[in-house]
């Protein structure tokens, strides 16, 4: 069993209150939920209006299907129009660790 676990940080487009940041994290974290069944949630920077931090969390029975589903997360995320991809960060955990 390997669990994989992706930080990504965000900078927010035109942003200018904690609930517009809401209105642009929410529907991220909804998308990648529904189309990948990962775990997500918004995990850092919830005081600031422009920065986020979503964090990512997936199970798998391979390395190699954890870190495809990871990737294809930070794809999702870094093709969205409305947000810059600043860092994201990936690790990969198995269960002997």
């Amino acid at each position: 069993m390997f669990i994989g676990a992706l930080t990504l940080d965000l900078l927010l487009g035109d942003v200018r209150s904690l609930k517009q940041k809401r209105s642009v994290v929410r529907p991220i974290i909804a998308e990648l939920q529904r189309k990948y069944s990962v775990s997500a949630a918004e995990t850092g920077d919830q005081d600031l209006h422009r920065r986020a931090e979503i964090g990512v969390a997936v199970v798998a029975s391979t390395a190699a299907h954890c870190t495809d589903l990871l990737d294809s997360c930070e794809r999702l995320v870094a093709g969205r129009p409305e947000i810059e991809l600043l860092s994201a960060r990936q690790r990969l955990f198995n269960d002997e660790d």
